[in-house]
């Protein structure tokens, strides 16, 4: 997680950073084999150099982006859930708990997706 440290201190609001910091302690920890990095200026995970989900914060949330695959993919789970969303992300708004289970089904899903991946982005 030490690859994510200048980014967590560069969130100011400390209610943020530890969500976010419970976020990516979480992939971390839930899946050791995934890639912690920071490209774009977020903070990313990959499996064998390719993507397989990026967050980013924002005022109102912390955002994750799971590509446009993953998005079609879960849209119905997505919007069965109340989050608000976009084409490339789903937003888990800060008042709200943090959507795990769709967290873990969006990361399998690439992992599984892209096992056979060898480029960053799906093509």
């Amino acid at each position: 997680m030490d690859v994510f440290a200048e980014y967590l201190a560069g969130i100011d609001n400390p209610e943020h950073r530890a969500r976010m910091e419970e976020v990516l302690g979480w992939v971390a920890n839930k899946y050791p084999h995934l890639e912690p990095k920071i490209a774009w200026n977020q903070p990313m995970f990959t499996d064998h150099g390719t993507y397989i989900i990026g967050f980013s914060v924002a005022k109102h949330h912390l955002a994750v982006a799971p590509e446009k695959e993953g998005m079609d993919h879960f849209s119905d789970q997505i919007k069965q859930a109340g989050h608000d969303h976009t084409k490339q992300l789903v937003r888990f708004k800060w008042d709200n708990p943090v959507d795990f289970s769709l967290l873990e089904k969006m990361i399998e899903f690439n992992i599984f997706d892209k096992a056979d991946c060898s480029t960053f982005w799906r093509k």
